[in-house]
C-alpha cells in the first residue's frame, strides 16, 4: 500500500476555480478542453479520420466530453480504464420566446430544468449563461456573470399561511425572473443584449441554450473553513477530479496498462437521453474508433470492452444532521471522510461486489479511505450515468462519488478535503 494521500487545498482552490469558470456545460468542456491542451491533449473532429498515434486525444460535442490517452505500445485490443461523470446541474432555462412581464416588470420566461431545489433560486442574484448559435451555425459562449435576473419572493405579509403550511410554488407562475422595469414587452429583448454582451452584430444569433446561475462565488465554510459551499457541485466536481486524474495520469512516469478515458456527459439530470447523454451513441463510437484506428477488429473490439471498467463518479448523499431519520440508520456517509461506495441492489447504481472491490484496491493504491452508502428502504432511489453505461456498452460500472449536502440546490456543501481524495483515488483507478 502506497502512503496515505495527505491532504492539500491546492485541489480544492483549483476546483473552485473550475466552478465559476462554468456556469453551464457548455462551459465546463470548455474549460475541461483548455487544462487537456495544457497537458498535451489534441482535439480531434468526428468528421475526421482518426490514427491510432500514441498520446492524448479528446472529442467535444456540445455539452460532453470524450478524452483518452493512448500509452506506447497500446494493442487494439487494450482494455479502457473510464471515468465517468456529467456536466449539466439543474436549472432554469431560457425559453425560445424569452421576453415577457407584468405590471411594469419585464421578465425572462423560463423553464425549470431536472429537479432543482426551487426555492434555493428565490432571492438570489442570478447571472445567464451558454450557448449562442449563429446564423453560420458555428457557437459562442457567452457569460453574464453579474447581478441580471431575480426571482423574488413572495413577501410573508402577503401569504401568512407560509410559516404554517410551507413554502408552495407553482412552477409556471411564481419562477419567472425579473431583469428590468417597462411597461412594454419587447420581442428580442434578452438576445439583443446577449448579441452586444458578446461582441456580436445584431440579428446574428438565430439559437440558443440559455441557462441561469448564482453569481455568487465558491467559498470555504466553517470555523475550521473544512467545508466548501459552491455552485454545481453535482458534478461538476467529478468533472473536475476526473480531468485532473487523467492529466496526472498521461503526464505521469508510468506507463499504464490500460487507456485510461474521461467521459463527462450532458442531460444526466433529465434521464440521459441525447446525443450527449450517457443513453446515446458517443462514448460507444469513441471507444470503437480508438479500437479500429490502431488497426484492430470486431473482435479486438469485444475483447477490449470485455476487459474494461469504468467508474460512474457522481455526488452522493451525506449524513444530514437535521434529518438522520431520511438515511438508512447502519450507513451514514461523512463528508471528509473519503469517496463513497453507491450500492442498490435493483441497479439503480451499477455497483456489485466485483465492483466493490475494484474501488478499495484503487483506494488502497492511492491511500484514501472510502465509505458505503445506500438508501433508506422506505425511500426511492436516485440512479445515475452508471446502469446506462454498463447496459449500453455490457462495461463492468462502478458507481461511487463525493457526499455532499444540498444536492440540486443552487449552491451545495461538501467537505473540504473530499475532492482531493476523489481526485487521488481516481488517479490510482486509471494507472491500475
Amino acid at each position: 500500500m502506497t502512503e496515505p494521500a495527505r491532504f492539500d487545498r491546492g485541489h480544492t482552490d483549483d476546483l473552485m476555480t473550475f466552478l465559476a469558470a462554468s456556469p453551464s456545460p457548455y462551459h465546463a468542456v470548455a474549460t475541461a478542453a483548455e487544462r487537456l491542451e495544457k497537458a498535451g491533449f489534441r482535439q480531434v473532429a468526428e468528421t475526421d479520420a482518426w490514427d491510432g498515434t500514441r498520446g492524448g486525444k479528446y472529442v467535444l460535442r456540445g455539452g460532453a466530453i470524450v478524452a483518452w490517452y493512448v500509452p506506447e505500445g497500446a494493442a487494439p485490443h487494450t482494455p479502457f480504464r473510464i471515468v465517468g461523470a456529467h456536466t449539466d446541474s439543474p436549472n432554469l432555462r431560457v425559453k425560445p420566446l424569452p421576453d415577457t412581464g407584468a405590471h411594469g416588470w419585464r421578465q425572462v420566461a423560463v423553464e425549470i430544468y431536472g429537479g432543482p431545489l426551487l426555492n434555493s433560486w428565490l432571492d438570489r442574484d442570478l447571472g445567464l449563461a451558454g450557448r449562442l448559435t449563429l446564423r453560420d451555425g458555428s457557437t459562442r459562449l457567452v457569460n453574464v456573470d453579474r447581478p441580471l435576473l431575480r426571482v423574488p419572493q413572495l413577501a410573508i405579509h402577503l401569504d401568512r399561511s407560509v410559516t404554517a403550511d410551507g413554502l408552495k410554488l407553482d412552477k409556471q407562475r411564481h419562477l419567472q425572473p425579473v431583469w428590468g422595469l417597462g411597461h412594454d414587452v419587447r420581442d428580442g429583448d434578452l438576445i439583443a443584449f446577449l448579441e452586444e454582451t458578446a461582441g456580436l452584430p445584431a440579428g446574428e444569433v438565430t439559437g440558443w441554450d440559455l441557462m441561469t446561475h448564482s453569481v455568487e462565488k465558491p467559498a470555504y465554510l466553517g470555523r475550521d473553513r473544512e467545508l466548501l459551499a459552491g455552485p454545481r457541485m453535482d458534478n461538476l466536481l467529478s468533472v473536475h477530479a476526473g480531468t485532473a486524474a487523467l492529466t496526472a495520469v498521461a503526464s505521469g512516469a508510468s506507463h499504464p496498462a490500460s487507456i485510461p478515458v474521461l467521459a463527462a456527459f450532458d442531460h444526466e439530470e433529465n434521464g440521459s437521453q441525447s446525443d450527449t447523454g450517457a443513453d446515446g451513441p458517443l462514448l460507444g463510437n469513441v471507444l470503437e474508433r480508438s479500437v479500429f484506428a490502431r488497426g484492430g477488429s470486431y473482435e479486438d473490439r469485444a475483447r477490449a470492452f470485455a476487459g474494461t471498467v469504468c467508474l460512474s463518479s457522481d455526488t452522493g448523499h451525506a449524513v444530514h444532521p437535521n434529518y438522520a431519520e431520511r438515511h438508512d440508520p447502519t450507513h451514514h456517509p461523512r463528508v471528509n471522510g473519503g469517496p463513497i461506495l453507491k450500492v442498490n441492489v435493483n441497479n439503480r447504481y451499477a455497483t456489485d461486489g466485483s465492483g466493490r472491490a475494484e474501488f478499495a484496491a484503487a483506494c488502497e493504491q492511492a491511500g484514501v479511505p472510502f465509505q458505503s452508502f445506500v438508501s433508506n428502504n422506505s425511500m426511492p432511489c436516485g440512479t445515475t450515468i452508471g446502469p446506462i453505461t454498463a447496459a449500453r456498452h455490457g462495461i463492468k460500472t462502478v458507481d461511487i462519488g463525493v457526499a455532499i449536502l444540498s444536492m440540486h440546490s443552487a449552491r451545495e456543501l461538501c467537505g473540504a478535503d473530499d475532492p482531493f481524495l476523489l481526485a487521488n483515488a481516481l488517479t490510482a483507478f486509471l494507472e491500475r
